[in-house]
C-alpha cells in the first residue's frame, strides 16, 4: 500500500527508471505478431513505389517550399518518411497505451511499485518511438538505394525522425491516457487521415487557398515533412528551427499532461 510521505514528493512523480518500462514493453513484444509490426513499415512503401514512381512518371517535377525542383519520387520520399515515424509512434502510444491503462491495468500495477508517472510516461513513449525509428530506417535504406536522398545532410533525418516520433508519441500518450471507450480512439484515426493527406505530403501547400495554408501549417506532421524535406534535399534554412521547436514543445506538453494524468489516477 502506498505510503502518504511518497504523495507529493519527487519519489512520486519520477524514480529515475524508464528503462524498466521499456524492457518490459520489448518481453512483451516477441510474443506479438510480426505481420502487425511490419504493416506499418509497409504503408509508405506501397505508397511510394504506386504513386512516387507509378504517379511520378505523369507528374514529372516538383518545386519545394524552398524553391528547389526534385522529381515527384524525391519529393514524396521525405514526407512518407516522416509520416512512417509518426504511424510508428502514435500506433504504440495510442492504442497499446489505452489497453494498458483501461483493461491490462498495467500502470496501476507499474505505480505501485518504486516508479513514479514521468517514469512511465517516459518509458512507453521511448518504446513507441523504438517503433518509429524502425520504420523510418527501413524506409531510409530503400529511399537511399532508388537515390531519393539528395544530399549528404539526409543522414540528420534520422535524429530528426526521433524528434517527430517523440513528439507524437508523447502528445499521443497524452491524449489516450483521457480516453475511456474503444470508440473514442477512433478520433485519433479522424485527425491523423487529414494530417497524412493535406500536410504537402503529395503535393505543395501553395495549391491551397491562403486560409487553408496557415491551417496545414499548424499540423505537427507539415512541420514533420518540411524539416525531413530540407534536409534530404539539402535545402537547408532558418525556419527549420521553427520546425524544430514546434516539436520540442509537444514532447514537453505531452510529457507534462501525461505525468498529471496518470498521477491523477493511481497516486491522488
Amino acid at each position: 500500500m502506498r505510503t502518504p510521505t511518497r504523495r507529493g514528493s519527487v519519489g512520486a512523480l519520477w524514480a529515475g527508471n524508464p528503462g524498466a518500462v521499456v524492457q518490459r514493453g520489448l518481453l512483451a513484444a516477441r510474443s506479438s505478431s510480426w505481420i502487425v509490426v511490419l504493416s506499418g513499415f509497409f504503408e509508405p512503401v506501397l505508397y511510394l513505389a504506386s504513386m512516387g514512381i507509378g504517379l511520378g512518371s505523369l507528374i514529372g517535377d516538383v518545386q519545394t517550399t524552398t524553391g528547389t525542383t526534385v522529381t515527384y519520387a524525391q519529393y514524396i520520399a521525405p514526407a512518407l518518411l516522416a509520416v512512417s515515424a509518426m504511424n510508428g509512434a502514435v500506433y504504440d502510444s495510442t492504442w497499446n497505451v489505452f489497453f494498458k491503462l483501461n483493461y491490462g491495468k498495467l500502470y496501476e500495477g507499474m505505480l505501485a511499485t518504486s516508479l513514479g508517472p514521468l517514469d512511465v510516461a517516459l518509458g512507453e513513449i521511448l518504446y513507441a518511438l523504438l517503433r518509429g525509428l524502425l520504420y523510418a530506417c527501413g524506409f531510409m535504406v530503400i529511399m537511399q538505394v532508388f537515390g531519393l536522398n539528395l544530399a549528404w545532410t539526409a543522414i540528420l533525418a534520422l535524429p530528426a525522425v526521433v524528434l517527430i516520433a517523440f513528439g507524437f508519441a508523447s502528445l499521443g500518450m497524452a491524449i489516450t491516457s483521457y480516453m475511456k471507450a474503444f470508440q473514442q480512439m477512433d478520433w485519433i484515426n479522424l485527425i491523423m487521415l487529414p494530417m497524412f493527406l493535406f500536410s504537402a505530403t503529395f503535393y505543395p501547400i501553395t495549391i491551397y487557398p491562403e486560409w487553408v495554408q496557415w491551417i496545414v501549417q499548424a499540423l505537427p506532421l507539415w512541420h514533420g515533412v518540411e524539416l525531413i524535406r530540407g534536409l534530404t534535399t539539402g535545402a537547408l534554412s532558418s525556419a527549420m528551427y521553427i520546425h524544430v521547436g514546434y516539436f520540442v514543445v509537444m514532447i514537453a506538453v505531452g510529457l507534462v499532461f501525461t505525468t498529471k494524468r496518470l498521477r491523477a489516477l493511481f497516486l491522488d
